[in-house]
């Protein structure tokens, strides 16, 4: 049998985290087996599914980089495929035609509450006769579900669960106005893109049961089920937006990499032995479903940081500077090819600093700002009188330098601490300030190097020609 999974959003919001780590559970069990992964866009709330969201989600599912090996499939363009079931099923016996009014099923439910328990259909139009329907009442269809015994299900992570019929009640599965309901298009959708394996969260447990009788009703082959654990936050409870629950593109937008959460969806509920740090290609050589916990996972917005950390240190440079070039340019920084150049010098000494790419761009500015450059607060208090004085003495030993790499920079600036009788710090910290605007970045003598021997000496001129140096401020 060829496995088939699919990914199944309903386009009413954000592709939030629990949703994208259904899509990768799915990606990756159907290219572990060499399968197909099917995106459907379940938009049959009209009045929440809208273009906007729906591209939201396709634009997640991209950068994620969990493609699906077909167009996605949009569960309206299929209603007249359900009716047909539904219609079909009707001649069959296993559905019938409903007249409860409004007021009756209101009734229902206000005895259902009275009793304390919850509201399920009691069956009254199961076996009457459509000539006793009420004058201007438009039924809906109700799938005649076995009322004795059990509904199994062998599930791939919640092992055998058993659900009395009797805690199932007739469904509806065509509505008054004649639209299908959710419950009838997901089993039609399913067994029509010929999907082996259902791996969703378990809030959808009770839901299998349902679907598993339609299916059977139908003479339909059943799929394998995976109900996968919900997401808590780090205080146990269920995942909200103060946990850090937001929707994936926020977290491009914070400047997350995509193999970043990739690793960290994966190990929220799936382990293999004690491995963290797990690539994309191990991630489809060892997925499985008995990888896959029974206990709700916890999300740590702190882990995911640091998870960041380390895949921004394993990116490639110029890679990591084609990503953060936007956020540059979106703050007004033009970019050409040699500041694109100086920035993948740069890229070694800045990436083991940062955590996200937002952290990288900031850091990185520097490097591609335009002369004159702006004074952080504490970089100008370090350019009074005397150190730029310090910085003018060292600017002819700096302009006949030979060679212009860390070594030799280091050894020239070294020596001029030496003749003026000053500790190296004493130079070295109003030298960066004057280079970088700032009191921290990385190595000196590295960062002299990346800028090279004319930008080096241009700003140090800038320094040392400005006679208002010590009030300059960085906006």
């Amino acid at each position: 049998m060829s496995v088939v999974t699919r990914f199944a959003p309903s386009p009413t919001g954000f592709l939030h985290i629990g949703g994208a780590r259904t899509a990768l559970f799915n990606w990756l069990y159907a290219r572990h087996n060499d399968g197909r992964f099917l995106l459907r866009i379940e938009d049959t709330d009209r009045a929440r599914s809208t273009d906007a969201a729906i591209q939201v989600i396709l634009d997640g599912m991209q950068w994620l980089g969990l493609t699906s090996d077909e167009p996605p499939v949009f569960q309206t363009k299929n209603q007249a495929r359900h009716v047909e079931v539904a219609k079909a099923m009707v001649a069959s016996g296993h559905a019938y035609h409903c007249y409860c009014t409004p007021e009756e099923l209101d009734a229902m439910r206000e005895q259902a509450k009275a009793e304390g328990r919850r509201m399920l259909y009691d069956g009254r139009w199961r076996d009457r006769d459509p000539s006793e329907a009420p004058a201007g009442v438009d039924p809906v269809i109700r799938f005649r579900a076995p009322q004795d015994g059990e509904t199994v299900i062998d599930d791939n992570v919640q092992g055998e669960v058993r659900i009395a019929n009797s805690q199932l009640d007739d469904l509806v599965m065509l509505r008054s106005d004649g639209t299908p309901t959710y419950m009838l298009s997901v089993v039609v959708d399913d067994h029509d893109m010929g999907v082996t394996h259902v791996i969703r969260g378990d809030d959808h447990l009770v839901n299998a049961a349902r679907q598993t009788q339609l299916y059977l009703a139908m003479g339909w082959q059943v799929p394998d089920f995976a109900h996968l654990p919900l997401i808590h936050g780090q205080d146990g409870a269920k995942l909200s937006k103060r946990h850090g629950a937001l929707g994936v593109d926020a977290y491009q937008d914070m400047g997350f990499l995509p193999e970043t959460m990739r690793n960290y969806l994966l190990r929220l509920g799936w382990s293999h032995g004690d491995d963290e740090i797990i690539s994309t290609d191990d991630a489809i050589a060892w997925f499985d479903l008995a990888g896959v916990g029974k206990s709700p996972s916890r999300f740590d917005l702190a882990k995911l940081t640091n998870l960041n950390a380390h895949y921004l240190r394993e990116t490639d440079d110029a890679e990591l500077v084609k990503l953060i070039s936007p956020l540059l340019e979106a703050d007004g920084l033009a970019l050409d090819e040699k500041s694109v150049n100086r920035l993948i010098a740069a890229m070694p000494g800045l990436k083991p600093r940062a955590t996200t790419l937002i952290d990288l761009a900031a850091a990185a500015r520097f490097y591609v700002q335009p002369r004159p450059i702006p004074f952080e607060d504490k970089a100008a208090k370090l350019l009074d009188s005397g150190a730029l004085a310090r910085i003018r003495d060292l600017l002819p030993a700096l302009q006949r330098a030979e060679a212009w790499e860390e070594t030799t920079i280091e050894a020239i600036v070294r020596a001029e601490a030496e003749r003026a009788e000053l500790k190296l710090g004493k130079l070295a910290q109003p030298l960066r300030a004057a280079l970088t605007g700032s009191t921290a970045s990385p190595g000196l003598f590295e960062v002299m190097t990346v800028l090279g021997h004319e930008e080096t000496l241009l700003r140090l001129e800038d320094a040392t020609n400005n006679n208002d140096v010590a009030v300059q401020k960085r906006d």
